[in-house]
């Protein structure tokens, strides 16, 4: 970046918001290093930043807690990230509404012990909550084990605040549930990956904090007994806000030790949850479950990562989207797949919505590639053929040249390309990460 633009940065956010050399090591993304980091304190900073960026032609990666910058295509770019940090304030919190609006740079720890203070909180469950923002979350669409029954970011999200790529202001929704004046624009920016603007603010849509909440684990022998039990679970009066499914490896990151754990999440009154409780017990025996027993309240936080976290140091993590009642045989055959090529393997997975995750454990072939990417095609083609598509999460750079991060997704990607050149026509906002911003 030439030193003139970099005077500039330090005119509008200070000269100690703006990092160089040894200080962007925390933003290294898959071996890029950017030009120069900026932390904005302000709306008006981001716009200003913005501007610039645009004027020069400089791109921009915007960023949380850098829980999911890794995710996507490798950035082909040396240019400027656009930290928010420093906005991470709750602006105002309607208790009465259930509703509040907060700024992009808070946590999701940090906002969900504000509003516990009120009796309330967000029915969102992100993993590594404490480093994850708000805008990143919403960014990313990422969600937890509770999503079974609360659903994800976009179900959440009532009201907007984004800055373009050429530095405009522009407000979606609104501070009400109720809203249903125009289009309905903060959808739009759920998932996008910054590619479309900045997130600075939100307005999203609170619960009460339940009486009592409890999570349960019941061991199976294999995935298709499980997959029954919890297909039984889905078809009787219980209503759980949670339903995972993990192998052995994923199981035992949160202290299980069977072949197969059913976890499944229950809140409410107390004496409504104690009866869910023992009838999941009573309804997972049928289908040969054994062993049910409560699981500590701090497992909620390691359940999400539960097959990430199996492996130290992971050669690839894939994820998922399939029909909800090929999960089980998503899981064995991308199970088999591995073993076949050399690998070992951790399965997690949101039972009830179709979201499987999977980790390979790195081994003696990580220095020929040919194996990995045969897994990882072999486990798109699984995917394919249940119904759903595979997403690669997370893989060394070396890996990402030879496969697709992304799985083919027909005419929507069309759609999606011209909405990114309408609302980015420079192709500055993280330009070639996501679908449709090449």
């Amino acid at each position: 970046m030439q030193p003139a633009a970099l005077d500039k940065l330090q005119s509008v956010v200070g000269a100690e918001h703006v990092l160089t050399g040894v200080k962007l090591s925390p933003y290294v993304v898959d071996g890029r290093t950017p030009d120069v980091a900026v932390r904005p304190g302000t709306v008006d900073e981001i716009r200003e930043v913005m501007t610039l960026a645009s004027d020069t032609g400089t791109p921009v990666m915007p960023w949380g807690g850098g829980t999911a910058s890794a995710v996507g295509s490798p950035p082909g770019w040396s240019g400027l990230v656009l930290e928010l940090c420093r906005l991470d304030r709750m602006l105002e919190h309607e208790p009465g509404d259930l509703t509040v609006t907060v700024e992009a740079g808070a946590t999701v720890a940090t906002l969900q012990a504000k509003l516990g203070a009120a009796q309330q909180w967000l029915s969102l469950d992100p993993p590594d909550a404490e480093r994850a923002t708000i805008g990143g979350v919403i960014a990313a669409n990422a969600s937890g084990p509770r999503r079974h029954l609360y659903g994800t970011a976009r179900d959440l999200l009532i009201g907007v605040t984004v800055i373009t790529a050429h530095g405009a202001l522009v407000r979606g929704g609104g501070k009400v549930v109720k809203n249903v004046a125009g289009y309905d624009l903060p959808k739009l920016f759920v998932g996008s990956y910054g590619t479309l603007g900045v997130i600075a603010e939100v307005t999203l849509k609170l619960r009460p904090l339940p009486d009592d909440e409890r999570l349960v684990a019941v061991t199976f022998d294999d995935l298709k007994n499980s997959a029954l039990a919890a297909r039984a679970l889905g078809s009787s009066d219980l209503i759980p806000n949670a339903v995972e499914l993990l192998d052995a490896a994923a199981g035992r990151t949160i202290g299980l030790g069977g072949p197969v754990s059913l976890v499944v999440g229950f809140d409410g009154l107390t004496e409504q949850v104690e009866w869910q409780t023992t009838e999941l017990s009573r309804l997972a025996a049928g289908a040969g479950g054994r062993d049910a027993r409560p699981l500590p309240r701090d497992t909620w936080g390691r359940l999400a990562a539960a097959a990430r976290h199996a492996f130290d140091t992971p050669a690839a993590v894939a994820r998922f989207a399939v029909l909800p009642s090929q999960v089980a045989d998503t899981m064995e055959q991308g199970q088999s797949a591995a073993r076949v090529r050399g690998f070992r393997s951790a399965w997690s997975a949101h039972a009830g919505v179709g979201v499987v995750t999977a980790a390979l454990a790195a081994g003696g072939a990580e220095e020929d590639l040919t194996p990995l990417a045969a897994v990882v095609r072999d486990w798109r083609e699984i995917a394919h053929g249940n119904g759903g598509y595979a997403t690669l999460e997370w893989a060394p750079l070396a890996l990402k040249a030879v496969i697709a991060v992304w799985d083919d997704i027909g005419a929507a990607a069309r759609i999606m390309t011209r909405i990114k050149q309408q609302v980015d026509p420079k192709n500055i906002l993280n330009p070639g990460r996501f679908l449709g911003a090449a």
